[in-house]
């Protein structure tokens, strides 16, 4: 070996020495620690309790006796990316979404192009609010191999407020009262309609 070829593996074996001092140095101060929380949230996409069974939602019937339209435009700005809602209003990357409620499902809207599996999964069949609720639940189970990204929402009672919000928008299919008070009118006015049993 010259003189040369020995510098050069000298300066290799330094550099490779100085790496790996600056390796274990700089471990002491940046320790890598698994986060707390794994990923970042993702608007619309339900998160799974560990260990613990999801809660099951109420009937949408009697959720959408309690909903407030109002709040459902709140929750409607999530969809105002892809979807308009005005009368007459363009299609855009997803339908306009007036008078939805109570509309066939696939159909209408301008010519749309929906795709082909919600078109199968929605033959026959119209935009009824327990339709309206899977469907904004979740897109893609509701008709596997949907158009349509968004997750869904998570919160039921979003939904029912989204579904009333989309109800006030030329549709105004009739909301169910809610079932505690139509139960005790119901009580009410059997009281009152019974006859008197006459005395004997």
């Amino acid at each position: 070996m010259d003189i040369r070829t020995n510098m050069i593996a000298g300066w290799v074996l330094a550099a490779a020495g100085t790496a790996l001092g600056l390796s274990i140095v700089s471990g002491n101060f940046f320790k890598a620690e698994r986060p707390e929380k794994m990923g970042y949230a993702i608007e619309g996409v339900e998160e799974a309790s560990e260990g613990a069974a999801p809660e099951a939602d109420k009937p949408i019937m009697e959720m959408m006796a309690a909903a407030v339209p109002d709040k459902g435009a709140e929750v409607f700005k999530k969809c105002a990316a892809c979807h308009t809602i005005a009368q007459g209003g363009a299609n855009g990357i997803g339908p306009n979404l007036w008078a939805t409620a109570g509309e066939p499902i696939a159909a209408g809207k301008g010519g749309y192009a929906f795709s082909d599996a919600l078109k199968t999964k929605g033959a026959g069949q119209s935009w009824t609010f327990e339709n309206l609720n899977e469907w904004l639940k979740s897109p893609r189970k509701f008709a596997e191999g949907t158009k349509m990204t968004f997750a869904g929402l998570a919160d039921a009672e979003d939904r029912a407020n989204v579904i009333a919000y989309l109800n006030a928008q030329g549709s105004g299919l009739p909301i169910p009262a809610a079932a505690a008070a139509a139960d005790g009118d119901t009580a009410a006015e059997g009281d009152a309609a019974a006859p008197a049993t006459p005395a004997k």
